[in-house]
C-alpha cells in the first residue's frame, strides 16, 4: 500500500517587489483602480480615510502629498500615502486624518516600515496607524501607545444593537432619557435634521469648534486654510461617492448640536462634533448620537465610527474592536536619528518632564503638518508655551 502524502504543497515564490514614489495626484487611472480594489479586499481598511478620493482631495489642496507604490510584475499590490516637505513624513492629511496605514490585501507580506524604507524617508510620525508588522521587517516603528477605536456595528438595526449592550450602557441611556425629558420641558421640543445641507449650520459648527480649541488651549487645526477647504470640498461631493454628511439637533428653533462626518461604503465616521455650550447640561451631543443610531438604517449606515479611544462616554458605544497605534518611525539618516533622540529624551525625562516633552512634540507635529511657514509655526508654538506655563 502506498503511504499517504501528508506534506503541504510548497508555497509559490512571489515575484520581486518594485517600488515607485510619485506625487499622489499623478497616479494613473489603472493605479487608482488598483488602490480601490486592494482596499475592498481588506476589512481593516473599512474607514473612509482609506478611500482614494480622500487622498486625492488632499492632493488637490496641498503640494506635499506623495505615495509610495509597491508592485509585483508591474501590478500594484500596495500603496502608502503620506505628506512630507522634507525627509520626515506624516500621514496624508495629518492632523485631520484619524486612521492611516498601507493600502493592501490582507495576505500581502508588506508593512509600513518596509514602505517607508522604500520611499527613502528619514522618519515618520503616526498617531492612529493600522498595521500588522512582519516578523522579519526592519524594527523601525516605535509604538508609544495602542488605543481601541470606538466602532459601532449597527448593521442589525438600532434595537438589536441596544439589546446587546451591557448594564453600563443601559444605565447611561436611562440617565440620558431623564435629561431628554428635562430638555423638552425647559427648552422645547427636540427636532433632528439628518443630512442637513444648511451652510449656516456648517459655519456655526466651525465656529463652535474653534471656540472649543481656544477654551481648551488646543491647537486650532481649522486655522490652516487647507483644512477648512478640504471639509467644504468633501461636504459638497455627490452622495453616491465619498462625501460628508451633517446631522443637527434643535431644541425648538435653537440649534443645539451638530455632527459632521465622512461617509464611504455605508460607514459613517463621526469627525467633527460640537454643541452650544448653553445646553451642556443636557448632553446634546449624546442626544444627537442616539438619534443617529435610530436613523442609521434609513441613512444607509452599517457602522458608526467615533474614532480612536474609548474613554468617557465612548466606552459604552465601542462594539467592534479595532486597535490603532501611535508613535514614530526612525527610518534612516539624520532625521531618523533625531526622532530616536526625541524619543529617548521623552523616556529619560521621567513622567513629568517626559510628558511635557511629548506634549510639545505632538503640538509641534500638529502645527508643522498644518502650517508650512516658519512664522506660523513659531507663533503657534509660542502660544503653546504660554498655555503650558499658565
Amino acid at each position: 500500500m502506498l503511504a499517504k502524502n501528508t506534506h503541504e504543497p510548497m508555497p509559490q515564490a512571489l515575484d520581486p517587489l518594485t517600488f515607485t514614489v510619485k506625487r499622489l495626484g499623478a497616479l494613473t487611472l489603472p493605479e487608482r483602480a488598483a488602490w480601490q480594489q486592494l482596499r475592498a479586499q481588506n476589512p481593516a481598511l473599512y474607514s473612509p480615510y482609506f478611500d482614494i478620493s480622500y487622498s486625492l482631495t488632499l492632493a488637490s489642496l496641498r503640494d506635499d502629498c506623495y505615495v509610495v507604490m509597491a508592485a509585483r510584475a508591474e501590478q500594484p499590490v500596495a500603496f502608502l500615502p503620506y505628506q512630507a516637505a522634507g525627509r520626515i513624513a506624516a500621514p496624508i492629511g495629518a492632523p485631520m486624518t484619524d486612521y492611516h496605514g498601507v493600502i493592501k490585501a490582507p495576505q500581502e507580506p508588506i508593512d509600513t516600515a518596509m514602505m517607508l524604507k522604500a520611499a527613502n524617508l528619514g522618519g515618520f510620525n503616526f498617531s492612529s496607524l493600522i498595521d500588522e508588522p512582519l516578523e522579519d521587517s526592519p524594527k523601525q516603528l516605535t509604538v508609544r501607545s495602542e488605543l481601541e477605536a470606538a466602532v459601532m456595528d449597527i448593521s442589525g438595526g438600532a434595537k438589536a444593537w441596544r439589546d446587546a449592550r451591557d448594564g453600563s450602557y443601559r444605565r447611561s441611556l436611562k440617565s440620558l432619557r431623564r435629561r431628554i425629558r428635562k430638555t423638552e420641558s425647559e427648552h422645547g421640543e427636540r427636532r433632528f435634521v439628518f443630512g442637513s445641507k444648511d451652510k449656516a449650520v456648517f459655519d456655526t459648527l466651525m465656529s463652535w469648534k474653534r471656540e472649543q480649541f481656544k477654551r481648551t488651549g488646543k491647537y486650532d487645526v481649522l486655522s490652516a486654510g487647507w483644512t477648512l477647504d478640504m471639509l467644504k470640498q468633501l461636504r459638497d461631493m455627490p452622495e453616491n461617492e465619498l462625501h460628508c454628511d451633517m446631522h443637527a439637533l434643535y431644541f425648538d428653533d435653537q440649534l443645539a448640536a451638530v455632527d459632521f462626518g465622512m461617509v464611504s461604503g455605508g460607514i459613517y465616521h463621526s469627525w467633527i462634533v460640537a454643541y452650544d455650550s448653553r445646553f451642556a447640561s443636557t448632553s446634546p451631543g449624546l442626544q444627537l448620537l442616539e438619534g443617529l443610531i435610530d436613523e442609521a438604517e434609513a441613512l444607509g449606515y452599517s457602522k458608526i465610527d467615533l474614532g480612536a479611544g474609548t474613554d468617557g462616554y465612548k466606552k459604552n458605544y465601542a462594539t467592534d474592536p479595532l486597535i490603532v497605534k501611535s508613535g514614530f518611525a526612525a527610518v534612516q539618516g539624520l532625521p531618523g536619528t533625531l526622532l530616536s533622540f526625541y524619543g529617548w529624551a521623552e523616556e529619560a525625562g521621567g513622567s513629568r518632564l517626559g510628558g511635557l516633552l511629548a506634549k510639545l512634540r505632538r503640538r509641534y507635529t500638529q502645527i508643522a503638518n498644518c502650517d508650512p511657514s516658519f512664522r506660523g509655526r513659531f507663533a503657534a508654538m509660542l502660544s503653546a508655551f504660554k498655555t503650558y506655563k499658565s
